[in-house]
């Protein structure tokens, strides 16, 4: 699908706001309610916009940690990653998990209520993590962006 001006306006209107009603995003992007919502679904049923979600906010679920994981692994087979990536999927506190270039395999997002779960998390679920060789954890001190 190719996007034209109006179809990124639209875009970046609703990832600022995916709740904004369809009236209210025509007037934005200067369109009529129909011409915006024929485009909005075709957004959607291109696969460009993937779903809607709600932005939770990590310190009213007692997530006040923040740890940023790289993870080396011993064997890159497609048996090892698919044993990785479905462990990681069932780990609770692992936020996201991306496949990685570089000395690494893969950079997680683990939330945790502090510095002693975290320790928890790091016994009981990352050591754990199959074909695992190595764990290095950063902390993040604030978020800037997302």
């Amino acid at each position: 699908m190719e996007l034209d001006t109006i179809d990124h306006r639209i875009l970046e209107e609703l990832q600022a706001n995916a709740r904004i009603s369809n009236l209210e995003l025509a007037k934005r992007v200067a369109l009529s309610p129909s011409a915006c919502s024929r485009r909005v679904q075709a957004l959607e049923k291109a696969g460009v916009i993937k779903g809607y979600r709600a932005i939770v906010d990590d310190q009213a679920l007692g997530i006040g940690l923040t740890v940023i994981v790289q993870i080396g692994l011993q064997h890159h087979d497609d048996e090892a990653l698919e044993a990785f990536e479905t462990a990681v999927r069932n780990s609770p506190n692992i936020i996201a998990c991306d496949m990685i270039s570089g000395r690494d395999d893969y950079l997680l997002r683990i939330g945790a209520r502090d510095l002693m779960d975290y320790e928890r998390i790091h016994r009981e679920q990352l050591s754990r993590l199959p074909g695992v060789t190595r764990i290095e954890s950063s902390f993040a001190f604030r978020k800037v962006v997302g």
